[in-house]
């Protein structure tokens, strides 16, 4: 049966976007840990269906600067996914990098940029190599876009592009612990429904 909005979801369909998202997680660590030569755990995912203010509330003020790195998704799933980059999770990934503390997402130079980009660019990957090899699917990607700005206003290009369709999204949360510390990171999955009828589809979920 087509789904007809992010609502029809239901425990089955939760549980397989989690076993996906679990699946993400450890191809991420892998790319990851062998990137920055750390130690990188991503715990299992946690998947829950939101609206676009409460995913706002969730995460924070809509006034609170955080960065984000959008994917958009084309071919046979249609959509984006937004990764959310908040102050500490920034921090830690920089100290990674080059050694940074007290970072400031809107004092960042273009290689905290591009380290920044590339670390949501393997994420979101991984996440979709998974959905790519288990459902059989040709997933294309456009270049990842980098941004700093209220939180609110990062939130206003989903609504925009996908208002019209639903006001619900996916919410990919996950812990990620670099040399035993641990942080939060919040991930942002907007299929259109017609991509998650064909995902369900092709993985004989009804």
């Amino acid at each position: 049966m087509a789904l007809a909005k992010y609502e029809d979801l239901n425990e089955m369909h939760l549980d397989v976007l989690k076993e996906i998202g679990n699946i993400g997680s450890g191809n991420a660590s892998t790319a990851l840990s062998s990137m920055t030569g750390k130690d990188i755990i991503i715990s299992m995912p946690e998947v829950k269906t939101m609206g676009f203010q409460e995913a706002i509330e969730k995460s924070g003020s809509p006034e609170e600067i955080v960065a984000s790195v959008l994917v958009r998704l084309k071919d046979d799933i249609s959509g984006m996914i937004l990764l959310l980059i908040e102050t500490e999770f920034a921090e830690n990934i920089l100290n990674v990098f080059f050694g940074s503390s007290n970072v400031d997402l809107l004092q960042l130079n273009e290689g905290d940029i591009s380290a920044l980009t590339e670390i949501g660019n393997i994420m979101s990957h991984a996440y979709i190599n998974a959905i790519s090899t288990l459902a059989g699917l040709n997933i294309g990607v456009e270049t990842p876009m980098f941004t700093v700005d209220m939180f609110g206003a990062i939130m206003s290009v989903p609504v925009i592009e996908f208002g019209e369709v639903g006001d619900k999204l996916l919410c990919i949360d996950k812990i990620i612990e670099i040399d035993g510390v641990k942080m939060k990171s919040h991930m942002l999955l907007i299929p259109t429904v017609d991509s998650l009828t064909n995902l369900f589809g092709k993985l004989g979920v009804s």
